[in-house]
């Protein structure tokens, strides 16, 4: 059964959802080959005062170590919200297929910085693009209503 990108999106909806649990900024990435996950991840920034541990980051590197390889060829990675330029940069390197992302990021996501992903890298867009927006939406609020 060939699975869609609602449904692995849903699956890095919950790895959003983790990091919220953690009081991170809620982004989930999950990636995908042969229609089955090798790899998950959220952010981690807070939790280990480390400001590269985004979710593709960390979601990246499980998947290079189950495939005991550095390239995501044949890969497609799925993340709740447009990956910033330090993202990018890595999903450039590892040359991933496919990056599918939910809500854009109109700040600062790679295209408004106007990173480049790697030439044979497919992306598609807007996949639950509102449920992922919403928990970044609520995340925010809250912390505002914090301070």
């Amino acid at each position: 059964m060939q699975l869609d990108h609602e449904y692995f999106m849903k699956r890095a909806l919950v790895e959003a959802e983790g990091a919220l649990d953690r009081e991170e900024i809620p982004v989930g990435a999950i990636v995908v080959m042969n229609n089955k996950i090798i790899a998950k991840g959220h952010n981690l920034t807070e939790t280990l005062t480390d400001v590269t541990a985004h979710a593709e980051m960390q979601s990246i590197t499980a998947a290079a170590s189950a495939l005991g390889g550095k390239y995501l060829k044949d890969c497609t990675l799925y993340v709740t919200l447009e990956p910033c330029q330090m993202c990018a940069g890595a999903l450039y390197w590892s040359q991933v297929s496919q990056l599918v992302f939910g809500a854009a990021d109109e700040h600062r996501g790679y295209r408004k910085m106007g990173t480049q992903l790697h030439p044979k890298t497919k992306v598609v867009s807007g996949i639950l693009s509102d449920e992922c927006a919403e928990l970044m939406h609520a995340f925010f609020s809250r912390k505002r209503k914090q301070h």
